[in-house]
């Protein structure tokens, strides 16, 4: 039997620096090791200081994809 894991979305659409960072840092807290959340942000900034943020925490980003209308979906896996 394949174990599955959840995926925790965090959708930061609309929020300016630094609310989408703080958000994921907020929503992040007391999830465990090796949890995978989806990250939604269209903030340009958002990219650099989630980048500066996994880097300080020991999260890593596994992928990101642009999308539609400025959107950028990051999975982070938590350290």
């Amino acid at each position: 039997m394949t174990e599955r894991s959840e995926v925790h979305q965090i959708d930061a659409i609309g929020l300016v620096c630094p609310l989408p960072v703080l958000r994921f840092k907020k929503r992040v807290q007391g999830l465990s090791c090796g949890t995978l959340v989806e990250f939604l942000a269209d903030d340009p900034t958002a990219r650099k200081d989630l980048q500066a943020l996994c880097d300080i925490a020991g999260h890593r980003i596994e992928w990101v994809r642009e999308e539609d209308a400025g959107v950028i979906r990051y999975c982070i896996c938590l350290a």
